[in-house]
């Protein structure tokens, strides 16, 4: 059975990628085949569609580190057919064939079953980068942070993890602020609930002070670089910042005095090798909208292309140039 795939390929050093027919044979090992309804665009999906990719690990490839949609054979029992899943992370995308195809099959134990209150085009309009928001506002929660702490700041706020972030934690009633390098979002990020917005220059500013006045309860950190160095030192004391990305930069010029002399928490967020029953727990929670599920999650965050959209809107993310969350339509 062949189905419509988008394919990267390379030999010899010649790189190809678009929409073309694939072949249901020609599948990776899996026990759960699902028909894919919806994928989404991230920064890694980005990464992967360069010709000189850096996390891709063999060819050809399906890419889409997402994808949501209805299981149509099973071999395991904890699935059925007819049964709306969504899957995340792992190897999906980058060595075993990914989101943007109309068919994938996937390893049993990567499958997580939607849970009520949430269909296939939310889940991955969440995604990886709304999972790691998830993830970040829950690390940051379970660090100690209450509302009554005090405002949290969200870098790289117009972004897939960004929004979704600004918007789980105003609607989970915190004072939000927001830090964008685009002047034109301003209203985008007050209507997903930031009171406060900062410019991309005030929170990656170097300093030659080891810290600052005290001005955050904890952060979610998308961009790393420059802008982690600056939350550190801006924390209060005892709070926690929640770091998930690099597009700032790896390298963060730091010491140890938030550490030592204000008991600053640094907390690791790693969406790809979560454990499987974290993960269905948390997608649990993100269909609740008393619990973490995205104010304007569809309205406000995501917009969708298809499968032919997907080599402009994953050029554009590497530029910084996506506001929200992309849907890749693609049954």
């Amino acid at each position: 059975m062949s189905f419509q795939a988008f394919v990267l390929n390379k030999a010899d050093d010649q790189f190809s990628a678009g929409v073309c027919s694939f072949e249901e044979s020609d599948f990776m090992p899996g026990e759960v085949t699902i028909k894919v309804e919806w994928s989404g665009v991230n920064y890694k999906d980005g990464l992967a569609c360069q010709p000189k990719s850096s996390v891709v690990r063999k060819y050809p490839m399906i890419p889409g580190i997402d994808l949501a949609g209805t299981v149509t054979e099973s071999s395991d029992a904890r699935f059925h057919q007819g049964q709306q899943v969504v899957v995340i992370g792992y190897d999906v995308g980058v060595s075993h064939f990914g989101g943007y195809a109309e068919l994938a099959r996937v390893p049993a134990n990567w499958v997580c079953a939607l849970p009520a209150g949430l269909t296939t085009k939310e889940a991955a309009a969440i995604g990886t980068a709304g999972f790691t928001a998830a993830m970040s506002v829950d690390a940051i929660e379970k660090a100690g942070l209450t509302p009554q702490k005090g405002p949290v700041l969200v870098t790289g706020a117009t972004g897939g993890v960004g929004s979704t972030a600004v918007a789980i934690l105003a609607a989970r009633g915190y004072t939000v602020a927001a830090s964008t390098g685009k002047a034109d979002e301003h209203d985008f990020l007050r209507d997903l609930g930031a009171t406060e917005i900062l410019s991309r220059e005030e929170v990656s500013a170097e300093s030659t002070r080891p810290m600052e006045s005290e001005r955050w309860a904890a952060a979610v950190d998308p961009v790393g670089g420059a802008t982690t160095a600056y939350l550190l030192r801006t924390t209060k004391y005892g709070g926690s910042v929640a770091l998930s990305g690099l597009t700032g930069g790896g390298p963060v010029a730091t010491s140890v005095f938030p550490f030592i002399l204000r008991g600053v928490n640094l907390l690791g967020i790693e969406s790809v090798s979560y454990p499987i029953e974290l993960r269905q727990k948390l997608w649990g929670r993100l269909a609740k909208e008393s619990d973490f599920k995205p104010r304007g999650l569809l309205d406000t965050i995501a917009h969708e292309v298809g499968l032919d959209g997907i080599l402009e809107a994953t050029s554009a993310i590497l530029k910084g140039a996506i506001k929200g969350r992309v849907l890749i339509r693609v049954s």
